[in-house]
């Protein structure tokens, strides 16, 4: 950074990647400020400039004092220590110290009082919401929801039977000839800890896993239109059970939902599915495998005439993004599912399943969406098979009423609903007040999607207008 960029940066005010501060003030407080700038994006703290952006410059012996100040700080007190780079910038005022704090590899970081902070707007924030510190502690590896107790399961929950057939088919023999207790064999696979099977335990060997964990199923659509607001379905079917289970329901469904194209002109030759299977299978494992289990929400398998839809909960892990998963880039969220999965499921290894779909189909598409907290995958079909959709298809939802959303909405305002629709579903209980705050949208538009949406039946409100209510999908 040189002069000219301190400069304006400066003008342009405090942001979540800049921060003013006059004088370094307490080594806490600057260790508060830094552990902000860590565990979220990273950014640049100026030394030497006020909150209102005036310059008030440092001398060189202030320069020496703080040098030793940043240095102390950033060792000991901050858990874990961050390594910092600083520039001294001279301006016609005097110096001004840039401290830049890259976003950390190791998070989350603590001040020394086991505070957490995270960046909010220009401002920052003490992480108290369990769900946020797990998220945290997930990005760094520490944590893994995979590995927590399945809620008030008990080992009276797994199947033994199942269990000891996948048992004999990975061990080549049976479970009861190793001498080991049952509860003891499953804590040793990670299936089940102090007693009470793990959420793995019960995805791959749950009795009822629907009772336990009800969040985690897949809820299927086939939609006659081009938008998932259509008044009416082709096919629907919430899928439950284990992963297998999952898995072969969610194939059965797109089987039936895809058209199935005739080899040649023999009677007797057998049709093919019009997108290999062997797509859907990678992309279904990955999601099931891969997806984010400490957000409690399905995932979505929705089927249009023109393209299919797969959206996981999560985005995408730590700094991967659409680019590197399609060359096999990968991160494991789910090591103890994972290792089980590849016994189980068609699951050939870490990173693999994404670039062997693009290279079977290469009208993929992915999209990260870090503010709805989801991956989306998306299927393009056959433009010839999508029973007489074409290129210029927006153009007749742009055109037409599709679900009671008016002429003349474009595509961008469909994700909004959509968007919408995903806050209300991970967050039951939600008003329209925390839903204008999340979306940054007029409290008007909200409310006109709002009643739309209840109109359509998509969501419900609970509550009186003058007591205070809620949404609900």
């Amino acid at each position: 950074m040189n002069k000219k960029d301190l400069l304006k940066a400066i003008a342009n005010g405090e942001d979540s990647r800049h921060q003013f501060k006059r004088e370094p003030g307490h080594p806490d407080s600057l260790a508060a400020e830094m552990v902000a700038f860590a565990n979220t994006a990273g950014g640049n703290l100026f030394i030497g400039v006020t909150d209102d952006g005036q310059i008030n410059g440092l001398s060189s012996e202030d320069i020496k004092r703080l040098n030793q100040l940043i240095s102390n700080v950033s060792s000991q007190h901050i858990k874990p220590p961050i390594n910092l780079v600083t520039q001294n910038i001279r301006t016609e005022q005097g110096l001004v110290v840039v401290i830049q704090v890259e976003p950390g590899l190791n998070k989350p970081y603590m001040d020394t009082q086991g505070r957490i902070w995270i960046k909010s707007g220009a401002d920052k924030r003490h992480v108290t919401a369990r769900e946020e510190m797990q998220r945290m502690f997930q990005q760094s590896g520490l944590i893994h929801a995979d590995e927590l107790p399945a809620g008030n399961a008990r080992l009276e929950d797994i199947d033994k039977v199942v269990f000891s057939k996948y048992f004999e088919l990975r061990y080549g023999k049976p479970s009861n000839t190793t001498g080991v207790p049952f509860d003891q064999l499953l804590q040793n696979l990670n299936l089940a800890r102090n007693g009470v099977p793990t959420l793995t335990g019960i995805l791959l060997f749950g009795r009822d896993t629907n009772l336990h964990l009800p969040a985690f199923v897949v809820k299927a659509v086939a939609y006659p239109g081009l938008v998932m607001y259509d008044t009416s379905y082709i096919d629907s079917e919430d899928i439950t059970g284990t992963l297998t289970q999952q898995y072969e329901r969610c194939s059965l469904f797109i089987k039936r939902n895809l058209r199935h194209i005739q080899v040649d002109k023999s009677f007797n030759r057998p049709s093919r599915l019009e997108i290999p299977p062997e797509v859907f299978e990678e992309i279904l494992v990955n999601a099931l495998v891969h997806r984010d289990y400490f957000i409690l929400a399905p995932i979505r398998l929705l089927i249009f005439p023109d393209r299919v839809e797969l959206i996981s909960p999560g985005h995408l892990p730590n700094h991967l993004d659409t680019e590197q998963i399609r060359f096999g880039m990968s991160n494991l969220r789910n090591p103890a599912l994972a290792s089980h999965a590849f016994h189980l499921l068609p699951y050939r290894g870490l990173g693999s399943g994404i670039p062997r779909a693009v290279a079977l189909w290469p009208n993929l598409e992915f999209a990260d969406d870090r503010r709805g907290n989801q991956f989306k995958v998306i299927v393009k079909r056959s433009v010839e098979y999508a029973g007489g959709v074409r290129e210029g298809v927006s153009e007749g939802v742009r055109e037409g009423v599709h679900g009671g959303i008016s002429a003349g909405v474009n595509a961008a305002l469909f994700e909004e609903a959509d968007h919408l629709i995903h806050l209300i579903t991970n967050q039951p209980g939600i008003n329209a007040r925390q839903l204008t705050e999340k979306t940054g949208k007029p409290q008007r538009t909200i409310e006109r999607w709002l009643k739309l949406l209840k109109s359509q039946g998509k969501i419900a409100f609970r509550g009186t207008p003058k007591t205070g209510g809620y949404w609900l999908c």
